[in-house]
């Protein structure tokens, strides 16, 4: 004999995710894997592997049957037998009965083929005449919602199975109406397949209709009935009045223990399970899936389900599998990453069409030693699937104090993927972007992130990182994110977060540059990052100077003098600019030069120096406060005049407090420790030959070795010098890129 299975399945495989009628639900999404290969969707890629397209339609002990539609839209059935083999089935139609019988059919004349009697029996559902509708099937038993007869209002639901030769139809509803009452049914649903209490073949129906009471309209309910197979007989279990409580897509499961369909409360889908023996109801909201889900089985004290598919959604969208206890009820735990189908084997298993994160096939799930579902594969495609992001390790702090090399690593369930990385930094929107083409090991890729951001050093603060990783092979990509945070020790000479030196330079015609360091040496010189131009109009004042954080911020701050004495502060937003100017005071005319940037007291503020023209030194003790920045001034020393240039440079020699460099006519540079009061000890020559620069910069820590350091500038060059933490010898010279053959063009460096 030749057995027609259908390219369709009927509802009774419960994910029919797409369109779905009353009869038959349609295939759903593919596991997410690259286009068909010229061996197409219906053929295997490798001997014992399943096709790509092939979908599972039912299951038993004969093995399983699948059915594939290939390019040219034509439908081939499969029978796959328990000893590895394949056999090419006839005819369209094929459904799942939760049994060891094979059920085929066109929509109207079904066979119901056991392979291991060979056995069959013939079921003509033409008897019920036009628009009968075929429900659901268990072993070689339909269910059929036909129309009532005419001159009848709704429809009526059938028992058809072959007894002796004959076909025998059974009448269900009706006999639900237990009193005096009538019922009409409009809609009938078979929702589960599978045993009640005693162990018998039973299915689960759900019916709508109205009940006539004989007072005004008839009233809308929905029921839900257990019908034992041998019987025929339905019990009544649970009414509800009012508007529909399940729709036309209406799944469910049933089991010794359970049955459970799903309803939807308040516009809301959810899980109504009862206990077969009664005593137990619960009702749960499953969590994970848009819309409406539908029920995959019951294993155990576990409910599978899923998503109803989007018929708009292409097949690179996953449509998960996801559990949860009916007893406890709470959050869905996934079980695979896509399904597209599902049978039901007659020991309460499930075969699945579906993915893993690395595998897509097709799988069994049935249940462990503990009675909890357990996922086995059963043969697979070969395909790639799209990638899947295995790990992540990615700090959630990085110091970058150091030149330091930080390692990010994402593993991935396949290496050959395109890995693109994103930083970017919450405060600016600055990013860094970068491909990753080949894994270090296995699937493992590696990024060490070098700390530079936007060509200079990355700034302080909270960032974002992201990874999208895209197989070679055009499948689904894969996308992970998370944050992680920037720190260093604040440096007083730093004006947009990120820990490296800003030097300031303005130039003839009245312009202010910054030049930002990096925050390390390279090649035994220290290297600029990038030049920004600050803003025009700087010619107006006399001095300029960096004076640290005036007010607490992480940005360091600039006063200026202008040709009325008037002092002014510009306080750093931290981003490399400066806010509008704030007037200190007036009165400032008198001084010749301005030191600031460095805490001469201990008492951690930025503190200024001033010299007058009689040589007098001037201390102003920083308030920590925007508005009034310095103290009342105090006299801290004389004889200053000899000293054409100063500078405080922070504690260089591991005093109490910050130091001062002054150099005076004839080019010999003096060391003054300062004492933490505001004063200073006695002077320390470091050495003659300063005269070749024209300006002498306290630039905070420049190498970030933990000290602070100072900037030379001259027509002869520009160097750093790299404090020692010794007061005798106290730096060391070192190369630098700044200003380099721009000796002459600045007036103030600051």
């Amino acid at each position: 004999m030749q057995h027609r299975m259908p390219g369709r399945r009927l509802a009774a495989a419960l994910l029919t995710l797409s369109t779905v009628t009353a009869a038959t639900g349609t295939l759903v999404t593919a596991p997410a894997f690259a286009a068909a290969t010229a061996e197409g969707r219906c053929a295997p890629t490798a001997a014992g592997l399943l096709p790509v397209g092939a979908e599972i339609v039912s299951t038993g002990a004969y093995g399983h049957v699948t059915t594939c539609t290939d390019e040219n839209g034509s439908t081939a059935l499969e029978w796959h037998h328990t000893d590895g083999t394949v056999s090419t089935l006839s005819g369209p139609n094929g459904y799942d009965s939760s049994s060891d019988y094979m059920l085929t059919g066109d929509g109207s004349m079904f066979t119901a083929y056991n392979p291991a009697t060979s056995d069959y029996a013939g079921l003509n559902m033409g008897v019920f005449g036009y628009d009968a509708q075929l429900l659901g099937a268990a072993g070689p038993v339909l269910y059929v919602s036909a129309p009532a007869p005419a001159g009848a209002a709704g429809r009526e639901l059938w028992q058809l199975e072959s007894v002796n030769g004959f076909v025998r139809k059974t009448k269900i509803t009706n006999s639900v109406n237990n009193d005096i009452f009538g019922y009409t049914e409009f809609a009938h649903k078979v929702v589960g397949v599978g045993k009640d209490a005693n162990g018998r073949p039973a299915v689960l129906v759900l019916i709508k209709g109205t009940r006539d009471t004989g007072v005004g309209e008839p009233t809308p309910y929905a029921l839900e009935a257990l019908v034992p197979v041998s019987t025929g007989t339905p019990v009544q279990q649970e009414w509800t009045h009012g508007a529909g409580d399940w729709d036309a897509g209406a799944t469910g499961a049933l089991t010794e223990k359970y049955r459970a369909w799903i309803t939807n409360v308040a516009g809301a889908p959810q899980l109504r399970v009862r206990g077969q023996g009664g005593g137990f109801s619960k009702d749960i909201a499953l969590t994970g899936v848009p819309g409406q889900p539908v029920v995959a089985g019951i294993i155990g004290d576990t409910a599978l389900y899923a998503a109803r598919r989007d018929p708009n959604a292409g097949p690179e969208v996953p449509t998960p599998l996801y559990a949860v206890n009916v007893t406890t009820g709470g959050a869905g735990s996934k079980v695979l990453e896509n399904v597209s189908s599902v049978a039901h084997a007659p020991d309460g298993g499930l075969l699945v069409r579906g993915a893993s994160s690395t595998v897509d096939g097709l799988f069994r799930i049935g249940a462990d030693a503990n009675g909890t579902p357990a996922v086995t594969t059963v043969v697979e495609t070969g395909r790639q699937l799209g990638v899947k992001v295995t790990g992540s390790s990615v700090p959630a702090s990085v110091n970058l104090e150091k030149a330091t090399a930080v390692p990010m690593e994402w593993s991935l369930s396949r290496g050959d993927a395109d890995v693109e990385v994103t930083l970017r930094h919450a405060a600016t929107g600055r990013k860094f972007v970068t491909h990753l083409v080949n894994p270090v090991s296995g699937n493992t890729f590696r990024l060490t992130w070098d700390g530079v951001l936007d060509g200079i050093s990355a700034p302080n603060g909270a960032y974002t990182w992201s990874m999208k990783a895209t197989p070679s092979d055009g499948t689904a990509p894969a996308t992970v994110s998370g944050g992680f945070t920037v720190t260093r020790k604040a440096n007083p000479h730093d004006v947009n977060d990120n820990g490296s030196t800003d030097v300031l330079a303005r130039d003839a015609s009245g312009v202010l540059w910054r030049d930002d360091l990096f925050d390390w040496p390279t090649g035994g010189r220290a290297d600029t990052a990038k030049r920004t131009k600050v803003g025009t109009g700087w010619g107006i004042y006399r001095q300029i100077e960096a004076v640290g954080t005036i007010a607490g911020s992480p940005a360091g701050d600039l006063i200026a003098l202008d040709g009325t004495g008037v002092l002014w502060q510009y306080q750093g937003q931290g981003d490399g600019t400066f806010a509008t100017r704030v007037k200190v005071g007036s009165g400032w005319g008198g001084y010749t030069k301005l030191a600031g940037g460095s805490d001469l007291n201990g008492d951690g503020r930025s503190d200024l120096l001033a010299t007058d023209a009689a040589g007098g030194l001037w201390f102003y003790r920083g308030t920590g406060s925007a508005t009034a920045p310095y103290a009342t001034r105090v006299k801290i020393g004389g004889g200053w005049g000899v000293y054409n240039q100063i500078a405080a440079v922070g504690n260089i020699a591991g005093s109490s407090a910050g130091d001062l460099v002054a150099r005076d006519t004839s080019g010999v540079l003096w060391l003054y420790q300062g004492n933490g009061t505001g004063g200073f000890g006695t002077r320390v020559k470091v050495g003659s030959g300063w005269g070749a620069f024209s300006q002498l910069v306290g630039a905070g820590d420049v190498d970030t070795d933990g000290r602070p350091d100072l900037i030379a500038y001259g027509s002869g060059g520009t160097y750093v010098y790299r404090s020692t933490g010794s007061a005798t010898a106290p730096f060391t010279r070192m190369a630098t890129s700044l200003y380099a053959g721009e000796g002459g063009k600045f007036n103030s460096v600051v």
